[in-house]
């Protein structure tokens, strides 16, 4: 597969990036900007094409703060 390629994301994550990508035009962003923006958006949601992000660690340190 070559890079850049967006094949291996979900149908989920597609419409995401595009949903963003639209907002970021509506704002008067470039289309090569307002699809970056998108992508990089999706990657930081989701955990990228491989699958989602875990929240465990994300649980774990709220509680650890909670706990005093």
């Amino acid at each position: 597969m070559p890079r850049g390629s967006k094949e291996s994301y979900s149908p989920k994550q597609k419409r995401m990036a595009e949903h963003i990508e639209e907002s970021e035009k509506k704002q008067g962003r470039s289309a090569k900007s307002a699809a970056r923006i998108g992508w990089a958006t999706v990657n930081k949601k989701t955990g990228g094409a491989k699958g989602k992000k875990s929240s465990s660690t994300a649980k774990k340190t709220a509680s650890k703060r909670t706990k005093h």
